[in-house]
């Protein structure tokens, strides 16, 4: 299950890396499965992780996870895994759900109150911190994805600024990880949703590019993936390592090959 990923990326659920920003990008295509991917990592490897879900209902990732083998339902009541579930929380404020006293409002932006995401921000902050008895590896907040705060009103500026803070936070003060999902077209005119994709990969130390084909449809290759490891962003001089393979996703799995060598090829 995603094992050749893995392999792909050098990643080891008993060894999982610390302290670095990894940016999904899908163009022309549906990354989802790479959200996936790394969520059901993650909870294997032992970690905490706070899962900013704006697109989809948790019933969806719990279906997709458990035919990955793990249960969100039992890592929430476990507390491993802390889930805003988006789209309850944006009827909730839309349609005037009264929230319980008490309660953080990550998505308080939206009621017009601020612009900024502070709350949003502060919500993955608690929700990370470590208590006395935490035992997991290390935090992990998982964004899918960023591009609806955008949809949703969000400036550009007040969107990076958020994942500035988060990343100060999660990855160099708690030593933990992030995985953002951004949509990215590159032939539309939404200049914002541009911005925000540009600036996020020249600060990530991953990049997993998904693109649909130019070709169109294909049934024994469903699209190409860029891995980019940024080297230059820890030193100066060295030159990214960029690696290109071709993707088919399966009902339970995912399978990498070489440009030019799928079954409709060979």
């Amino acid at each position: 299950m995603f094992a050749e990923l893995n392999e792909l990326l050098g990643a080891s659920p008993e060894r999982p890396d610390a302290g670095k920003f990894t940016l999904l990008r899908d163009t022309r295509t549906d990354g989802s499965f790479l959200v996936h991917h790394f969520l059901s990592f993650y909870l294997r490897a032992g970690c905490k992780v706070c899962f900013v879900a704006l697109l989809q209902s948790f019933s969806h990732y719990n279906i997709v996870a458990q035919k990955l083998g793990v249960s969100l339902a039992a890592a929430k009541e476990r507390g491993q895994l802390v889930f805003l579930e988006g789209l309850k929380s944006c009827l909730d404020l839309l349609f005037g759900e009264e929230e319980q006293p008490g309660q953080p409002i990550p998505l308080q932006f939206l009621s017009g109150s601020t612009s900024d995401l502070r709350a949003l921000f502060d919500f993955v902050r608690v929700s990370l911190t470590p208590v006395d008895s935490d035992s997991w590896k290390g935090p992990v907040l998982l964004v899918d994805d960023l591009s609806v705060l955008l949809s949703l009103g969000a400036a550009p500026v007040a969107v990076l600024d958020f994942i500035h803070y988060c990343r100060m936070s999660v990855c160099y003060q708690l030593k933990g990880n992030i995985v953002v999902l951004v949509h990215s077209n590159e032939d539309a005119e939404d200049e914002e949703n541009e911005l925000v994709v540009n600036s996020l990969c020249h600060h990530s130390d991953l990049i997993l590019w998904a693109e649909g084909l130019a070709t169109g449809f294909c049934k024994d290759v469903h699209g190409q993936i860029k891995i980019i490891k940024r080297l230059s962003l820890r030193q100066a001089a060295e030159q990214d390592l960029v690696q290109i393979y071709q993707y088919k996703i399966q009902d339970r799995n995912v399978i990498f090959f070489a440009r030019g060598l799928s079954a409709a090829v060979l």
